[in-house]
């Protein structure tokens, strides 16, 4: 039995118990003794692991399932605890993509876990967002792009990071949507004004490398993009450019575009 199949068949059970019989106490005990942390990673192969199973078991169950994920998702404190609520954000993703009853709640929520302080709650909206990008790709859009519109640094981050997922920018519909995406982060980070906060440098960050994995994606699009940002005089998007152009993704498979690009930013 590989690891993932034993945390299925743990999860299996806890997860029942926390629903049918009403004590999350040994999934959260389960959770907490497997995070990984305090450490440099949390342990996503038990995260992946829990929201197949969530996703399984809520079939049955769909509204129990439901609110256990979103009262994990409001574990407080650091380390170990993280993780709990970890789960809980991707949990609410999950049950939001596969019930149509639940994915306007699993929005909101998620609208309001991307402003969290913690990091870490932070990528699981992220990665919360590529499962509903996956199973609701149209709706799902219409909501991060009213994100945009709203200006907040950290739900554009999560934007940015949701859609920098190359397996989810196979097909060109989705890549180039995540480019217009993009676009309209940098147009809101360069009229944004403010930019000392933790949250426009979470961003930027963020932003140093996810246009390289849309760009990968939609290269003729992407590139040409690129060359109007060389042209930009900000110097938050000049570094942007910069950071990407670095990228193995972008660096080896487009090494005339790069080195063109590199020569103006």
């Amino acid at each position: 039995m590989t690891k993932t199949e034993a945390y299925l068949t743990e999860l299996e059970a806890l997860l029942c118990s926390a629903v049918a019989a009403g004590d999350e106490l040994p999934l959260r005990q389960y959770l907490l003794a497997n995070s990984n942390l305090p450490g440099p990673r949390g342990n996503l192969e038990l995260a992946d692991a829990f929201v197949r199973e969530l996703e399984a078991a809520s079939v049955a169950e769909a509204e129990g399932y439901w609110h256990l994920s979103m009262r994990l998702a409001e574990a407080v404190g650091e380390g170990p605890s993280e993780f709990v609520a970890f789960c809980g954000v991707r949990g609410i993703g999950a049950l939001g993509a596969v019930g149509q009853a639940r994915f306007e709640p699993a929005m909101a929520r998620l609208g309001e876990h991307a402003r969290e302080e913690r990091w870490r709650l932070r990528e699981a909206v992220a990665m919360a967002l590529q499962t509903l990008l996956r199973r609701r790709p149209e709706a799902t859009l219409v909501h991060l792009r009213r994100w945009v519109a709203d200006g907040d640094w950290l739900a554009m981050r999560a934007v940015a990071a949701g859609v920098a997922e190359p397996p989810l920018l196979a097909g060109r519909p989705l890549a180039l949507a995540a480019l217009d995406l993009h676009r309209a982060i940098l147009e809101r980070l360069v009229t944004g004004g403010e930019r000392r906060s933790d949250a426009f440098r979470a961003l930027r960050q963020g932003l140093g490398y996810s246009l390289s994995v849309v760009v990968a994606a939609a290269p003729d699009d992407g590139f040409a993009y690129m060359r109007e940002l060389a042209a930009s005089s900000d110097k938050d998007v000049q570094w942007i450019l910069r950071e990407n152009l670095k990228k193995k993704r972008l660096a080896k498979p487009f090494a005339a575009e790069v080195a063109a690009l590199q020569g103006h930013a």
